[in-house]
C-alpha cells in the first residue's frame, strides 16, 4: 500500500513539476519582448487615472506586449500595480513587460518636444533666428555661448574663443528637442551632428591638402552659398582651390554678402570696396573664418575638388554654371558670348 502511494505521489508530483515548469515557460514567453530583434519605437500615452488593466489593454492594442492578462498578473508580483504613471512614454518592441513596466512606475515620460530645420548655408545669425521664432532661446544668450562657451571638440580645437566662433560648425539638419532644451544643450545637438559627419577620413584629407579644419570649412562654406546644383559643386571647389594655388583674389560675392548682413543679388562698386577680411574681392586668400553653415556635400566638395584648369565662374539665371580658363572667356560667359 506505502509503495503504491508513494508511486502515486511521485506520479503527482511529477505531473504538477510538468505542469509548473510549462507554465512558468509559457508565463514568462508572454511577459517577454514582442520581437527582440525589431526595436520599433512605439509612442503612446497613458491617461491620468488609468488602471493597470487600462494601461495593459492599451499596451497589447499599441502591439508593445503580448498579453495583456500576464502583464495584468506581472504587475502584481513585483507589486507595480496602482503605481504606473500617465503621461506621454516612447517605448519598443524590444523590451519585456518587466521593463515597460519599470519604465512607467519611474514615470520616465517623453518631454514636449518641438521639431525644427537648419537649413544649408544658413548663417548663425540665421540659425538664432530660427530657433527663437521656435521659441526655444534667447537669442543673445546663444550668441554669447556660441562665442565663448566650452566645446571639447577636435575640429574646434585650434578655434579661439570670440565673435563668430561657430559660424559654419552648427550643422544644418532637421533636429527634434524637448521645449525646455537649454541654449547651450541646443548648440552641443548641432556640434555633435557636425562630429558625426566629419568623419577621420576627412581630418586625414584636410592633411593631405596642407590645410587645416577651419579652412576647409571655410570653402565648404563658400561653396554651399556659390554653388545651387550638386554636380557642380566639386567644380566650383576647383576653382576656388585653383584661384588659392596661384594667390589671386577668390572674388567670391558670398564673402561681401556675408559682410553686408544681406544677400544681394547684384553687388555694387562700394560694396566690393569695404574694407574687411572677409572681402575677398579686396584681400588674397580665404576669409578668417567660414561665412555659413555647409552640409556633407559642399564639405565633402571642398576636401575633394574635381581637377580642372578653370579659374572662373558664371551662374545664370537657372542656377547652372558657365565655367572658363580665362578672362576672355569669363566675359564672352558674362555677355552671353
Amino acid at each position: 500500500m506505502k509503495s503504491s502511494i508513494s508511486k502515486g505521489m511521485i506520479i503527482f508530483l511529477f505531473i504538477a513539476l510538468v505542469g509548473f515548469i510549462g507554465s512558468k515557460l509559457y508565463f514568462d514567453n508572454q511577459v517577454g519582448p514582442v520581437n527582440a530583434d525589431s526595436n520599433k519605437n512605439v509612442m503612446l500615452e497613458i491617461t491620468k487615472g488609468s488602471s493597470t488593466s487600462q494601461i495593459a489593454a492599451v499596451l497589447k492594442e499599441e502591439k508593445v506586449i503580448k498579453n495583456d492578462l500576464a502583464f495584468r498578473i506581472l504587475s502584481k508580483i513585483v507589486k507595480a500595480d496602482g503605481k504606473m504613471k500617465a503621461g506621454k512614454f516612447l517605448l519598443n518592441t524590444s523590451m519585456s513587460a518587466n521593463d515597460i513596466i519599470h519604465i512607467l512606475v519611474q514615470g520616465d515620460v517623453v518631454k514636449d518636444t518641438i521639431k525644427f530645420t537648419i537649413p544649408e548655408g544658413f548663417e548663425l545669425r540665421q540659425i538664432a533666428d530660427r530657433l527663437y521664432e521656435k521659441g526655444l532661446i534667447d537669442k543673445e544668450k546663444f550668441i554669447e555661448i556660441a562665442n565663448n562657451g566650452d566645446f571639447d571638440y577636435k575640429f574646434l580645437k585650434d578655434i579661439p574663443k570670440g565673435e563668430n566662433r561657430l559660424e559654419g560648425y552648427l550643422f544644418p539638419d532637421t533636429y527634434e528637442v524637448s521645449k525646455d532644451v537649454t541654449e547651450k544643450e541646443l548648440i552641443v545637438k548641432m556640434l555633435n551632428r557636425f562630429d558625426a559627419v566629419f568623419e577621420e577620413a576627412y581630418y586625414e584629407r584636410t592633411a593631405e591638402l596642407n590645410m587645416d579644419i577651419n579652412q576647409i570649412i571655410t570653402i565648404a562654406s563658400i561653396i554651399e552659398r556659390e554653388a545651387k546644383l550638386d554636380e557642380e559643386r566639386s567644380i566650383v571647389s576647383s576653382v576656388f582651390h585653383n584661384r588659392i594655388r596661384k594667390g589671386m583674389l577668390l572674388q567670391s560675392c558670398a564673402t561681401v554678402q556675408y559682410i553686408l548682413g544681406e544677400r544681394k543679388e547684384n553687388l555694387s562698386l562700394k560694396d566690393i570696396e569695404i574694407d574687411s577680411p572677409y572681402n575677398t574681392y579686396k584681400y588674397e586668400g580665404l576669409p578668417p573664418k567660414p561665412i555659413a553653415s555647409p552640409g556633407k556635400a559642399s564639405i565633402e566638395a571642398a576636401l575633394y575638388p574635381e581637377k580642372t584648369d578653370y579659374l572662373y565662374f558664371v551662374v545664370s539665371k537657372n542656377g547652372k554654371h558657365t565655367f572658363s580658363k580665362t578672362y576672355q572667356e569669363h566675359l564672352n560667359a558674362k555677355n552671353g558670348n
